[in-house]
């Protein structure tokens, strides 16, 4: 068990609870320092987008498939895909374990420093064997950095901005993606190892720029909670906040951390290291605070946002536009998509604060699907119509769009909000694994199902995506939750007394630390934590 350092006292919040004092006003000093941790989601997207365009280039098909080959098979292609998701789902798992150890910040760096031995690995490659083993070893990395970076933001971002944080990652996503198209445009008519070894190579500089920032930055005041190191917790809280730390917002927002904390850990003990991760499917799925209905809220949620089949078109869509027959330039046409992702996700900046994660991500998977149904219905119908697939492309650019708005950050948003500090590493761990699991299987399953020499389904592919959009649509009324404006304490609180179609109306009315008389103690330290029990390796 760690021992509990002393705080100082807790002061300004009166013994019913005063929820307007639970965090302090936000400065620019803080949301600098949220917004850099968003940077991470570059390193993500490039990552992510730039295999569409390597698995275009004509050296890289005869390097991979040999010197006769005019594209790569489906197997090849399936396998390339896949192997990096692969690699995230365990990476997202350990890292569940290690931000809990060493610490949110250390195993970001950790991430970026094992993503670097991938790149060098994949940058060296003349062979599918090294191609592959490199991907590995970069999804490793890249688990670790995008189940980390959620929980790391959600953590430290005040509460006023945090859906608009947590959608920049997102924004970051897709100027990776962006990033990855314009280094594969430009080197796509290569005619040596350049064309491929360039914007595999250049993932390095993204790794290094967020692992050196992050060093820099303070570790989360909730990750000391939870180790019972309540001074650096203080001393944390009041870099991110810019506020002493003897500050009445730093006393008062620290109290009702440690005591949810407390009530958590008072109502599921944590027991040893096996205990720990079985506490994430506790509970009755009836019950909306429930472990296991959260853990299912999560790992659903990123499951969904996978069946949205933004991934095919980023993953596939140089091939599938080629495929089409009707479309000069690919390259450029999957250009177009993902600058027409990164123009759209800003908006959520706003909307994720006004409208609310809920009902965004009612309407958002409502409007995906009526796009794609569309784009599987005109392709059905007149596949060799040129003005035909100009339409395609249009529907395909509002979908991605309403994607980009809705679901893409929403998503990451949610799953950084609902689980409470105890399970908080796993449960963001589980939901980003979730997420990786998905990823994996669809880029394995959909050349199978697209190219010519196999399914040859080709637009028909998005009757599938449509229906899965349904499927998210109803997901989301009846499951998740309205969270906007709320610290994570309150959220847990909001969980507890109401349903997620009533929760828009939900208004906090108390402190944890009003609750269990935290308020009303000279100080805040000897706190015991019955959770030391997960901390021992």
């Amino acid at each position: 068990m760690s021992d509990t350092e002393k705080a100082p006292i807790p002061r300004g919040a009166e013994a019913e609870g005063d929820v307007s004092r639970v965090e302090a006003p936000v400065t620019f000093k803080a949301y600098l320092m949220c917004v850099f941790a968003a940077f991470g989601g570059i390193f993500f997207g490039y990552d992510s987008g730039y295999i569409s365009g390597v698995m275009g280039m004509q050296f890289f098909i005869k390097t991979i498939a040999g010197p006769e080959a005019t594209a790569l098979p489906s197997s090849n292609k399936s396998l390339i895909t896949s192997i990096l998701s692969a690699g995230t789902f365990f990476g997202a798992l350990i890292a569940g374990d290690l931000a809990d150890w060493i610490g949110r910040r250390f195993t970001i760096i950790s991430g970026c420093t094992i993503f670097c031995i991938g790149v060098a690995l994949q940058t060296a490659s003349e062979s599918l064997g090294m191609i592959v083993a490199g991907r590995l070893v970069a999804g490793l990395g890249v688990g670790f950095v995008s189940a980390i970076i959620i929980l790391y933001m959600s953590e430290i971002a005040p509460r006023k901005v945090r859906g608009a944080i947590v959608s920049g990652y997102q924004f970051c996503i897709c100027l990776g993606l962006l990033l990855a198209s314009c280094v594969d445009y430009g080197t796509q008519d290569y005619d040596d190892s350049r064309s491929y070894r360039i914007p595999i190579g250049l993932q390095i500089l993204w790794a290094l720029i967020l692992g050196t920032g992050i060093f820099f930055l303070p570790e989360s005041p909730r990750y000391f909670v939870k180790k019972g190191k309540l001074d650096q917790a203080a001393t944390a809280l009041a870099s991110l906040r810019d506020q002493p730390v003897d500050s009445n917002y730093i006393q008062d927002e620290l109290a009702e951390i440690i005591a949810n904390h407390e009530h958590e850990v008072n109502a599921v003990p944590q027991g040893n290291y096996f205990g720990a991760w079985a506490n994430c499917f506790k509970g009755s799925i009836w019950q909306g605070s429930s472990y296991v209905r959260r853990t299912i809220l999560g790992t659903a949620m990123q499951m969904f946002q996978q069946f949205t089949g933004i991934n095919f078109v980023f993953y596939f869509g140089t091939t599938f536009f080629m495929q089409l027959g009707t479309i000069g330039d690919p390259f450029l046409i999957s250009l177009i998509t993902t600058l027409v992702n990164v123009c759209s996700t800003p908006i959520s900046f706003y909307t994720m604060e006004k409208l609310g994660r809920r009902r965004l991500m009612i309407w958002g998977a409502l409007g995906m699907a009526v796009c794609e149904f569309i784009v599987a219905i005109i392709g059905t119908v007149r596949p060799d119509d040129d003005n035909a697939v100009k339409a395609m492309i249009a529907f395909i650019c509002i979908y991605i769009a309403f994607f980009a708005t809705t679901w893409g950050p929403g998503a990451w948003v949610v799953i950084g909000e609902i689980f409470p500090l105890p399970m908080r590493a796993k449960g963001v761990a589980l939901s980003t694994a979730s997420n990786w699991m998905w990823n994996c299987i669809i880029a394995v399953i959909t050349p199978y199902m697209v190219d010519e020499d196999k399914g040859n389904l080709g637009a028909k592919v998005f009757f599938i995506w449509g229906s899965l959009c349904v499927g998210s649509f109803l997901f989301a009324y009846l499951l998740i939750p309205e969270t906007k404006g709320l610290t994570l304490e309150q959220v847990d609180q909001m969980l507890a007394e109401t349903t997620p179609r009533q929760s828009s109306t939900w208004v906090p009315h108390t402190t944890f630390a009003a609750e269990m008389g935290m308020t009303e103690k000279g100080r805040v330290g000897h706190v015991e934590h019955p959770s030391s029990g997960d901390e021992s390796v």
